[in-house]
């Protein structure tokens, strides 16, 4: 009885380690909570669950934590606003670390994101990729250590 039950569960935790799209990949894993909820409260997760691929540059819990008191709460505040920071940290297409090459590209905002790379170690704007090429289905995702502001949010 119990190697039947665990047939029956197998299928579920492949389809989920397997089949899950950026806005999924992220809400499962440990770093990325605030980042998710306010993909979630701006609207953008749902463009990032039905299309892409797209590349996604994701700061870290941490990276939100080290904010000035109170500037997320006051960028937040702001839905169209926060969408438009969100789409900064977004390009389309998919870039894993391996192949990216300094210079701008274009972000979901439509501003330039600046990117870095010296020696495998890559940078977007002030913010270092701390963990990379993190796999989705419609993308890649790359963990940095800070948010990347457009230039009328520095």
């Amino acid at each position: 009885m119990k190697k039947y039950f665990v047939a029956l569960m197998l299928p579920a935790v492949f389809h989920s380690a397997f089949g899950a799209d950026i806005v999924d990949t992220m809400s499962h894993a440990s770093s990325f909570k605030t980042f998710c909820a306010a993909l979630k409260s701006s609207g953008l997760a749902e463009k990032l669950k039905n299309s892409g691929p797209y590349t996604v540059f994701a700061p870290s819990d941490e990276a939100f934590a080290r904010l000035p008191k109170g500037r997320w709460a006051a960028l937040a505040k702001d839905k169209a606003r926060l969408a438009d920071i969100l789409a900064h940290h977004v390009v389309p297409g998919k870039i894993i670390i391996a192949e990216a090459k300094p210079g701008d590209v274009p972000a979901l905002d439509g501003q330039p994101l600046h990117v870095e790379s010296d020696n495998g170690m890559v940078s977007v704007g002030d913010a270092k990729v701390t963990q990379s090429d993190i796999e989705a289905d419609n993308g890649v995702i790359h963990e940095i250590d800070a948010l990347v502001l457009p230039s009328e949010d520095k």
